[in-house]
């Protein structure tokens, strides 16, 4: 029997009597996957699809449960699922309820960083795939970076290219990856650089900066200013170029016995 349409949808807190029901579930619950997580799903689709728009509140446990044909306990399990997942937020009181979250890049990134943190610590994720994910990525970033950056963006890279070393970081190791990064966002593309940061969140924590000698470091400096000189005169081919030859250099260095951890580098 298909599950049916909430009957008396509630209002969000500022817009009183204008929230919409979650549309009715054509959803055939199987067995194969629990139905918590079926229902979730469904949930997590309408709300990336725009059925259901950020602030909007959810429908009650009791009217979720009626729509979908499952237990209240299901529906509460499945809407801890959407709320780990940074798709909804839950207050309490009078005015509280499940309200649809608002996108928060920062936090995906974040949790895109912790998660490929744990996997590469296990055989399905190598160091490998992160290097040759980065080197597809951050070439076509810095020509895209040549192509669009305008001059405050330009002046950024220029500054991150160039940034003093922190001494508390004698290598300069953050800063190179904080390079890094803004030429991924001088593209202006944010899913290159949701794609792009949690790789290099994890190339930072698990590289022993101690063990790299000072010279090699002036390299990567020297390549840094390489790149931002193309992107600063809008040369994207050689931009990209430069930024593959770099990476390509660098290889070696997180491949280094010793260098690379399983867990987060003490220095």
């Amino acid at each position: 029997m298909a599950p049916t349409r909430p009957s008396s949808p509630a209002t969000s807190p500022g817009d009183q009597g204008t929230s919409r029901a979650v549309p009715a579930a054509r959803l055939k619950v199987q067995r194969v996957r629990p139905a918590y997580r079926q229902v979730a799903d469904e949930l997590r689709a309408q709300i990336v699809g725009g059925s259901l728009g950020a602030g909007e509140r959810l429908p009650s446990e009791a009217e979720l449960s009626g729509a979908f044909g499952v237990s209240r306990s299901t529906v509460r399990e499945a809407l801890r699922v959407l709320a780990s997942q940074h798709l909804i937020e839950t207050t309490r009181g009078v005015q509280g309820g499940s309200f649809v979250a608002a996108p928060d890049p920062a936090r995906v990134v974040e949790d895109v960083g912790g998660a490929l943190g744990v996997l590469v610590m296990t055989p399905q994720l190598r160091l490998h795939d992160l290097l040759e994910a980065r080197l597809m990525l951050e070439p076509s970033a810095a020509r895209l970076a040549a192509q669009r950056a305008d001059a405050d963006t330009v002046e950024a890279i220029r500054q991150a290219a160039g940034a003093p070393r922190d001494l508390r970081d004698p290598s300069g190791f953050v800063g190179h990856l904080d390079f890094h990064t803004t030429v991924l966002m001088a593209t202006g593309n944010l899913m290159i650089t949701m794609m792009g940061q949690p790789v290099n969140d994890v190339l930072r924590t698990r590289l022993r900066r101690v063990g790299v000698e000072a010279g090699e470091w002036d390299r990567v400096d020297e390549w840094h200013r390489t790149i931002a000189d193309h992107i600063a005169h809008g040369e994207g081919a050689a931009a990209e170029e430069a930024m593959r030859d770099h990476l390509i250099a660098l290889r070696s260095l997180y491949e280094r016995d010793g260098l690379w951890t399983d867990g987060p580098a003490d220095a």
